[in-house]
C-alpha cells in the first residue's frame, strides 16, 4: 500500500510538472528542461536509481518531452505571426548536430559534473537576461537577412545545441537572450522562433541519449536508452496541452514582465542544481 501511494505521488508530481513545462514553453519559448530535470532526478533517485544514471535519464527524457511540447508552442506562436522560419530552421539544423555531440559527451560524464554544468548554464542565461537593457517591447523584425546574419545563426545554433545536449534542456534559456541581444529579435519573435529551434535541438539530443544509453545496466523498466518512456508519457501528455495556455498568456503580457518571470525561474533552478541552496540550508 505504501509503495502504491508513493508511486501515485510520483505520477501526480510528474503530471503537474508537465503542465508547468507546457505553460512556460508557450509563455517564454523555452523547452522547460530546467523545470523537468530536477523533478525527474528527484523521482528517479527516490526510486533507488544511481544518481549519475538518474541524471542521464532525466536529461534524455527531458529532451524527449521538449520535442512535442516545443512544436505545440510553435504552432500557437506561428498563428500570431511571431515565428521567423528561415533563421529558426538554420539555427535548428546546426543545433541538431550540436545537441547530438553534447548528448554523446553527457552520456559518459559524471552525474555531479552534469548537474553543476546544468546549474551554471541556467544562471548564466539568467544574468544575461537580467542585465540586457535592449529587451524592448517591440514587435517588428530587426534581424539581418544577410549572409553574415545567417552565419551568426549557424554559429549560435551549434553552440546552444551542444549546451542543450550536454544539459538536457531545449536551449531556450540561453537562445532567447542571445536572439534578442545579439541578433535583433524582439522578445516576442525570440520566444516564437526559439520554439522551432529547440525542437531541432531536442531531436539531436534524443538520438544521442537513445544510442548511448542502449543496453546500459540498471535502467528502469520501459526505457529506450536513457529515455524513460513512462516519465515521457506523463510529462509530455500534460505539457502538450498546456503549451497553448502559455501562448495565450505570452501575448497578453508586457515584454518586461516576461523578462522578469524568465529571470526569477532561471535563478532559482540554477542555484538549486549547483547545490548553493542546499549549502545555505534551503
Amino acid at each position: 500500500m505504501v509503495i502504491s501511494e508513493t508511486l501515485l505521488i510520483y505520477f501526480l508530481v510528474l503530471l503537474a510538472t508537465g503542465v508547468a513545462v507546457g505553460f512556460f514553453c508557450g509563455l517564454l519559448g523555452i523547452g522547460g528542461g530546467f523545470l523537468m530535470v530536477p523533478v525527474q532526478i528527484w523521482v528517479l533517485t527516490s526510486m533507488g536509481i544511481d544518481s549519475t544514471l538518474a541524471t542521464r535519464i532525466a536529461f534524455g527524457t527531458s529532451l524527449a518531452v521538449v520535442f512535442p511540447t516545443a512544436l505545440s508552442g510553435c504552432r500557437g506562436h506561428n498563428c500570431r505571426g511571431f515565428v521567423l522560419w528561415r533563421p529558426g530552421m538554420i539555427m535548428g539544423l546546426s543545433g541538431l548536430l550540436g545537441a547530438f555531440l553534447g548528448g554523446s559527451i553527457a552520456a559518459h560524464a559524471p552525474g555531479d559534473l552534469l548537474r553543476m554544468v546544468f546549474g551554471y548554464v541556467v544562471l548564466l542565461g539568467a544574468m544575461r537576461m537580467l542585465f540586457a537593457g535592449s529587451l524592448l517591447p517591440r514587435k517588428e523584425a530587426l534581424i539581418r537577412e544577410t549572409e553574415e546574419g545567417h552565419k551568426m545563426h549557424v554559429l549560435w545554433g551549434l553552440v546552444v545545441g551542444v549546451i542543450s545536449g550536454l544539459t538536457g534542456i531545449g536551449g531556450g534559456v540561453i537562445l532567447v537572450p542571445v536572439m534578442v541581444i545579439a541578433m535583433g529579435f524582439s522578445i516576442y519573435q525570440a520566444i516564437g522562433t526559439s520554439s522551432i529551434t529547440i525542437a531541432f535541438n531536442a531531436a539531436g539530443g534524443i538520438i544521442a541519449y537513445a544510442i548511448n544509453g542502449w543496453g546500459v545496466p540498471g535502467l528502469p523498466a520501459f526505457c529506450l536508452g536513457y529515455i524513460d518512456l513512462l516519465q515521457f508519457a506523463l510529462l509530455a501528455g500534460s505539457s502538450i496541452f498546456a503549451a497553448s495556455w502559455g501562448v495565450r498568456a505570452a501575448h497578453g503580457l508586457p515584454a518586461e514582465k516576461l523578462r522578469y518571470i524568465f529571470v526569477i525561474l532561471m535563478i532559482y533552478i540554477g542555484l538549486k542544481m549547483t547545490g548553493f541552496l542546499g549549502w545555505i540550508g534551503l
